[in-house]
């Protein structure tokens, strides 16, 4: 497989945009439309087709694998909280009490 950039003169062939997902078919050199952005891949329609299954089943696999780091994740943040929690000493920096007590008024 070939890379080309947008711009450059290339031979005959399909060529791929995998970011937009857009295919450019040449019938005979030409220049690969786009702007500076666009990438192209040469490679036969086949192997696109073949790559979409293997993608698949990549992300099968792999899924339950993503499923147990996310709760791995979130149980030890939550652990984590908790335990923040019962540690505290109950300190509030953001509290001030500079009126003092409240006396108390005396019976009559």
């Amino acid at each position: 497989m070939m890379r080309y950039k947008a711009g450059d003169r290339v031979s005959k062939g399909s060529y791929w945009d995998f970011k937009s997902g857009s295919r450019v078919d040449l019938a005979e050199e030409g220049i690969l439309p786009g702007d500076e952005r666009s990438k192209y891949v040469k490679c036969s329609p086949i192997l696109v087709l073949l790559f979409g299954p293997i993608a698949g089943l990549v992300y099968v696999i792999a899924l339950p694998f993503i499923v147990l780091g996310t709760i791995l994740t979130l149980a030890g943040r939550r652990l984590v909280n908790s335990m923040a929690s019962i540690v505290s000493f109950g300190w509030r920096p953001r509290e001030a009490h500079l009126g003092g007590k409240k006396k108390r008024q005396k019976k009559p």
